[in-house]
């Protein structure tokens, strides 16, 4: 049987170069307010169980952390792994850490909150492996438990969208290129990085697929979550023309 090619986010190489451009000083600065922010979504307190799903390098993790929740990060990225691994021994707080495939991943126990932020849905070859994503996080949380997604969908990549930019971040000239795959069905993205000591580029080009907070819900349901909200962002605003993002609260 011919093995399975590796899909782009499997690729180990791609989060060593593009890992701190995507999570800068700011994004990071950002966590602590989105921390408190899910708890009162979903209600954790201290000893609340939460499965950070597509951790990468514990950037929410480590505050969830600190603020007493039972942490557990699972990420596909060895790396991304260390590099939560060191953030949670910087801030001296426990942190479950697995690498593992979010399609197949079973916990040994079942969660109060399952995680997926920072839009990292969407970039499976199918349309049935981001359900199968879907279908495992709900058989890794609890009866009444919640699932919490961010995303981008087809509403915010219509309304910000742009054809590309540049920037300079963790020493490297950053271009970025956006085209549209389909009837809005995907966004071509497209980064350059230039070294701006070396002069040395490279580039990597993938398409998330665009789902409309609709068609999620629809999934969702379809899943089994018994309520399906969907917001503009953390604060519960209107998922409406002035969204700043889609932040989905779902419940099983």
């Amino acid at each position: 049987m011919k093995k399975k090619e590796k899909q782009w986010f499997e690729n180990e190489e791609f989060w060593n170069n593009y890992g701190p451009i995507m999570f800068d000083s700011v994004k990071w600065a950002e966590a602590p307010a989105i921390a408190e922010k899910l708890c009162a979504i979903a209600g954790l307190k201290k000893g609340s169980t939460v499965l950070d799903a597509g951790c990468g390098p514990g950037r929410i993790s480590v505050e969830l952390a600190k603020l007493g929740m039972e942490v557990t990060g699972v990420d596909l990225i060895k790396s991304e792994l260390e590099a939560a691994k060191d953030s949670a021994e910087a801030e001296e707080v426990p942190l479950k850490l697995i690498q593992a495939d979010l399609r197949q991943f079973t916990a040994e126990t079942k969660f109060d909150c399952v995680l997926n932020l920072y839009t990292s849905f969407g970039y499976c070859d199918t349309i049935e492996e981001d359900v199968q994503i879907l279908q495992k996080i709900y058989s890794n949380l609890r009866d009444d438990g919640f699932f919490i997604l961010e995303n981008l969908s087809r509403e915010t990549a219509i309304l910000y969208f742009t054809e590309g930019e540049w920037f300079q971040r963790a020493g490297k000239t950053v271009l970025t290129q956006f085209t549209v795959e389909g009837a809005w069905e995907g966004l071509r993205s497209k980064w350059i990085l230039i070294d701006e000591k070396t002069n040395e580029r490279i580039e990597h080009e993938f398409v998330q697929r665009l789902y409309s907070g609709i068609e999620l819900k629809r999934i969702l349901t379809g899943i089994g979550f018994k309520s399906v909200e969907i917001y503009g962002d953390f604060d519960f605003s209107p998922y409406n023309e002035k969204a700043r993002t889609m932040v989905i609260v779902a419940r099983k």
